[in-house]
């Protein structure tokens, strides 16, 4: 019997022994899933503060791009005026010059006219 006995003792050491490697196992196991755990929940907060940044960005971007086409547009607006007004006095001194010229016709022919009587 004390074989059995002694049997009995190597198995349970045996026994006991892979528990205790398969609990060191176990406890090293959790204490990588804590890691990565709190690993993904940094990642987790992190993307959340750059999706907040970036709709921040995108607000930003949307109202500068929306200042910026008033911009254009009252640039459009403004040459376009100016072109006008360019065209109205070229031909302003069109009709400047032409009525000139008939005055100074005019007052010719009367000199002419008075000098001849």
């Amino acid at each position: 019997m004390t074989q059995q006995g002694a049997a009995l003792q190597s198995y349970n050491n045996e026994l006991v022994k892979c528990i205790e490697e398969l609990c060191t196992k176990r406890d090293e196991l959790s204490q990588q899933i804590q890691q990565e755990e709190e690993e993904k929940n940094k990642l987790q907060n992190d993307i959340r503060l750059l999706t907040e940044k970036l709709a921040r960005v995108n607000e930003s971007l949307a109202r500068k791009m929306a200042t910026r086409n008033e911009f254009e547009k009252t640039i459009a607006e403004t040459e376009a005026a100016y072109t006008k007004i360019l065209e109205s006095s070229q031909t302003l001194l069109n009709v400047l010059k032409k009525e000139a010229g008939n005055l100074s016709r005019a007052t010719d022919l009367k000199s002419s006219i008075t000098k001849e009587s």
